[in-house]
């Protein structure tokens, strides 16, 4: 009797996984060891409860918040959690040697543990705009490209253009936006009428997915100060609240302005009220009066609304990208505006010196970085797309994108699909 499980699964999954999780067991065994310098323990337990709210944001938050799709909830919060696991381990490693440059042991702290959680984070934002359309093998060499890619990123930025470590992480949004824009353009394929009906969300499962969106909301200000000075971190908490506050009201409002019938749209709510949160990622702590950070918010609310109406019409007929999750719209477009944003105020701080070639200065920097991100972020979306196209990883077929039933055992539906 034939396997009741598709061969992607069964033919690939567990040979991969396991021998991808031997390598990292035996590469932690050579090459890292624990750090036993330490002996500020406040501290230690200071940075340890914002990475537990961090780790929140990235399992529940990112995890739930895909979830809202009407048949395929299972496999958008078990395939986040797997990703992160993974994506946390290779992160430590990669983060550790790249910051060496060497092979030398890798010294593991909580701060190293910190910036590997959110390093990993980047492929679950990334994953929401190719959900439901790759497996669970695609999933995770897509885990080790790009994680491997921000943290090269990030090496070059700091060498290169030297900006802190805060900012380099920041930039997660705008790269992981347009790496998995790209990857989706590669993997989109038209839909029969049947997957589209399955492409749609449901009561229960937005339910779920407004979960994540309220998890995402609470802990934001912990992501956007995790790296931060104590002077700074005080700024970037109190800015990333009022911005998320006034992105929930401008996005609650446009929702039902954007509906003939004055009709407020739950997904618009999953996204559109996370948009301040983004947009203050980059520039919060460097904001120091209480209203910039609400226009920002507003203005970011606005923007996401607005491409949640139109851009999925452009997107899918004009350019043949399928974003299932409205990553784009959700952290792209809030992300470039965060980065604008810094640049400007960059700009304006370099202009009170007096001097003219530091304000331009400061500008090309800022863009550089900005720029980076966003091209490395395209360059390598591409190739990891091709990539995954490969037929060795059994990419499911069209007929069983967004399903459940192509990965999970349902015992109370039909044998044999």
């Amino acid at each position: 009797m034939g396997s009741k499980y598709p061969r992607s699964m069964r033919g690939r999954l567990p040979l991969w996984t396991l021998m991808l999780e031997v390598a990292l067991i035996l590469i932690f065994f050579f090459f890292t060891n624990y750090d036993s310098t330490s002996k500020d323990h406040k501290t230690d337990v200071a940075n340890y409860q914002l990475g537990q709210d961090v780790t929140v944001m990235a399992a529940l938050g990112l995890g739930f918040l895909t979830s809202s799709l009407w048949r395929y909830s299972w496999s958008s919060v078990a395939f986040n959690f797997c990703m992160l696991a993974l994506g946390v381990q290779w992160a430590v490693l990669v983060d550790g040697f790249l910051d060496q440059l060497s092979l030398e042991k890798v010294v593991i702290t909580l701060s190293s543990i910190q910036r590997a959680t959110v390093s990993a984070m980047s492929v679950l934002i990334s994953a929401g705009a190719v959900l439901g359309k790759a497996n669970l093998v695609q999933l995770l060499v897509m885990v080790l490209i790009e994680v491997t890619v921000f943290s090269a990123t990030r090496t070059l930025d700091k060498e290169v253009l030297h900006s802190n470590d805060h900012l380099r992480l920041m930039h997660i949004h705008v790269f992981a936006a347009y790496f998995g824009l790209t990857v989706a353009w590669c993997l989109s394929r038209p839909l029969p009428k049947g997957v589209e009906e399955k492409d749609q969300r449901a009561v229960s499962p937005s339910l779920f997915a407004m979960l994540g969106t309220l998890c995402l909301w609470m802990f934001w200000p912990s992501f956007n100060s995790i790296l931060l000075t104590q002077d700074e971190r005080k700024n970037a908490i109190l800015n990333t609240y009022y911005a998320l506050a006034a992105s929930t009201v401008s996005a609650i409002s446009m929702s039902a302005l954007a509906h003939p019938r004055g009709k407020i749209n739950m997904t618009h709510i999953h996204n559109a009220v996370l948009a301040g949160g983004v947009a203050m990622s980059i520039p919060g702590h460097q904001i120091l009066e209480p209203w910039i950070a609400m226009v920002l918010g507003l203005t970011a609310g606005l923007i996401s609304i607005g491409g949640a109406k139109y851009l999925p019409v452009c997107f899918d007929h004009l350019l043949g990208i399928h974003d299932t999750c409205g990553v784009h719209y959700t952290f792209g477009l809030p992300g470039l505006l965060g980065g604008i944003t810094y640049i400007i105020l960059m700009m304006r701080k370099a202009s009170r010196v007096g001097s003219l070639i530091s304000s331009f200065h400061q500008v090309l920097i800022s863009s550089g970085t900005l720029g980076l991100y966003v091209a490395t972020g395209l360059a390598s979306g591409l190739l990891t797309g091709l990539l995954l196209n490969i037929r060795i990883w059994r990419a499911p077929h069209v007929a069983k994108y967004f399903d459940d039933q192509a990965f999970w055992e349902f015992p109370h539906l039909a044998v044999g699909f």
